[in-house]
């Protein structure tokens, strides 16, 4: 049995992070089959490497000129709108199968409306309508005006994959506006027993982040000192997952939720993205292997599903060694780095670099168009 499906057997539920017409065109179906893979999540920068330059868009950016179509974005979101109503027909039998748990596929607002609520609710709700799919998630990020979206848009029904989230004091926001979202939902007479999200929790990019930090601050520092800061590379991301699913079991416990749950609701589960490993030293399964546990999603870039598929550890990480998680954050600490100044900066730049993805997406979509 594929190392892949025996996740399952940990509780995790395995997504690719990846969408193109190849992968539509039997590659998903069979993923499904043999790898037990039961979601499918994009963002701007996986549309732009699939549209811009896979044969298999050359005849809708064909179509797009015959017709005089000049709006890039529009031609973006036929083609796009067509791609994700696919993957969510192919994964409609997992969705069903599992109750509505799994089986879903994620679609990203444009990123121009990350910092301000109501474009985002808009725009969540027009995508949710023209997608017109039970199984589809909408992916709000995790900034300060992305709060109170969240909440209104899991009060309308609306699926929501809550994306870039790098801090435990984010998450606890995020998970409280989903429970908002439900009882207001229930307030009004509304059903919250279909009601999908998750909580994206982005990890190597921390390691990276504070891994230069480390590597900084080593570099002024006495001997004792650094080997204290370089023995520290490498840990802060898998500590700071295992700390937010600490705070995830407390969150979904106590008489607050189970009032929920009784209607129906299911837990918003932490999500792992951004798991392809970006230091070569580190294991190419490392996000994988260490991150294994109940109740959490782990999205893999085609790479990394390769990887774990190939050489991949089973074993339940995830809640594994909590006090090693809480003494490498203090040590981090310690050795002069803000964690939360690091997350922040983290939120900004992942917002800057979807919104740069999406402009070279529509520039690439033009030119494609052009000369098509």
């Amino acid at each position: 049995m594929s190392r892949l499906r025996q996740l399952s057997r940990f509780g995790q539920s395995v997504w690719i992070d990846y969408i193109s017409r190849r992968l539509l065109a039997g590659g998903l179906q069979r993923l499904v089959a043999e790898d037990g893979l039961s979601g499918v999540t994009s963002n701007p920068a996986i549309f732009e490497k699939a549209i811009a330059h896979d044969e298999e868009y050359r005849s809708g950016l064909t179509e797009a000129a015959r017709r005089g179509e000049r709006n890039a974005e529009s031609t973006y979101e036929r083609l796009a709108f067509e791609d994700i109503r696919m993957a969510a027909d192919q994964m409609e039998p997992v969705y069903r199968a599992t109750g509505g748990r799994d089986g879903f596929v994620s679609l990203e607002v444009a990123p121009r409306h990350a910092y301000a609520t109501e474009p985002t609710i808009a725009e969540a709700q027009r995508l949710w309508r023209a997608i017109a799919r039970p199984n589809l998630m909408i992916k709000v990020p995790a900034t300060r005006a992305g709060m109170p979206a969240i909440e209104a848009l899991i009060a309308d029904g609306i699926n929501v994959n809550v994306t870039l989230l790098f801090s435990v004091e984010v998450y606890d926001q995020v998970a409280r506006a989903y429970q908002s979202g439900l009882a207001r939902r229930l307030a009004a007479g509304g059903d919250i027993a279909r009601i999908g999200s998750v909580a994206s929790f982005f990890v190597s990019r921390i390691d990276t982040a504070v891994d230069q930090l480390l590597e900084k601050r080593a570099a002024s520092a006495g001997d004792a000192l650094r080997e204290a800061s370089l023995g520290l590379r490498g840990r802060a991301a898998i500590a700071n997952a295992k700390l937010a699913y600490a705070r995830y079991q407390t969150l979904f416990a106590g008489t607050a939720w189970e009032r929920l749950a009784e209607r129906g609701a299911g837990v918003q589960r932490l999500l792992w993205a951004s798991t392809s490993t970006k230091n070569p030293a580190y294991a190419d399964t490392l996000y994988v292997d260490e991150l294994i546990g109940p109740d959490t999603v782990n999205t893999l870039p085609p790479e990394t599903l390769d990887a774990f598929r190939d050489h991949g550890r089973l074993d339940a990480t995830l809640e594994r060694d909590a006090r090693g998680a809480h003494d490498a954050m203090r040590a981090i600490a310690a050795a002069g780095i803000s964690f939360e100044a690091v997350t922040a900066q983290l939120l900004e730049d992942g917002v800057r670099l979807f919104a740069e993805a999406y402009g070279r997406l529509l520039d690439a979509v033009g030119r494609a168009r052009e000369a098509a």
